[in-house]
């Protein structure tokens, strides 16, 4: 029987999206609902289910977050899940969701659209059992249109680019071009911002931040890192196959999300 996860933080949202799969899909086997992304990916690598329904707006992280997570830590010799997103609807969202050939559900649920959301993955996990590569090509598939959907989003919401950061220290506020920054890396409530002597702490979200600078310039290398890309010195694979980077007069070294890792195929 195949399986199933639902993310969704509306309770009622949920129960009738179960309720209506029950109805539409009585083979599939619901293992779990929860109400944000965290623990979406939490129990998705708990239980592997074959498909994952995810709001795309939940408290902390939103669904295409979570899906990019859980991409980065799926284990390379299961099938990725199926992606179905579940969203209010919006035009934007559905020509992206079209665009990336991933399946999505608009609120509230229908079940004539839901009937045919659950032939599509039907087909697409009949598909998958005859043909699943365990190289990891479902999952390079998969992360290939999360990359398209995040990418679109940014692209929506872009804006010229950044040229000075604002960064509080102490009683002042220092002006850090943006020139000098080598990588930003989220930190809890904070950003990092590293330049090759400094570190600075600002309060706009990394989500935020992104529209705002050059995209041939910075490089999203992690779902809490961007990089500049003019500024990265080596990029090295361990033993495990994971990749990580370092930057010019910085020592430490920063990780490569499996969904970034398409930026250096000469690895």
């Amino acid at each position: 029987m195949p399986t199933a996860l639902i993310a969704e933080d509306e309770p009622l949202l949920a129960h009738a999206l179960r309720a209506e799969l029950g109805q539409v899909w009585p083979e599939l086997d619901v293992l779990a609902t929860v109400g944000d992304g965290a623990s979406a990916v939490d129990q998705s690598l708990k239980l592997l289910p074959d498909v994952l329904f995810f709001d795309i707006r939940m408290p902390g992280q939103g669904g295409l977050e979570a899906a990019a997570e859980l991409a980065d830590e799926w284990p390379q010799d299961r099938r990725f899940p199926a992606l179905v997103f579940v969203t209010a609807y919006d035009q934007y969202a559905v020509q992206a969701f079209e665009t990336q050939a991933i399946d999505y559900v608009l609120k509230p649920v229908q079940r004539a659209r839901l009937q045919k959301t659950a032939a599509k993955v039907k087909d697409a996990l009949a598909q998958r059992e005859k043909q699943f590569d365990k190289d990891g090509a479902d999952l390079e598939a998969t992360m290939a249109q999360l990359r398209g959907l995040l990418g679109a989003g940014s692209a929506s919401t872009r804006q010229h680019s950044l040229k000075v950061i604002q960064a509080s220290v102490g009683n002042a506020i220092r002006m850090v071009p943006v020139d000098e920054v080598l990588y930003f890396e989220a930190a809890d409530k904070y950003v990092r911002v590293l330049t090759q002597d400094h570190e600075y702490l600002i309060r706009t979200p990394l989500r935020e931040l992104l529209p705002q600078l050059d995209a041939q310039e910075f490089w999203q290398t992690h779902r809490g890192t961007v990089v500049r890309s003019s500024a990265i010195e080596s990029v090295t694979r361990d033993e495990a196959g994971k990749m990580h980077l370092t930057m010019r007069g910085r020592k430490e070294k920063l990780p490569v999300s499996r969904l970034y890792a398409h930026l250096f195929k000469a690895m």
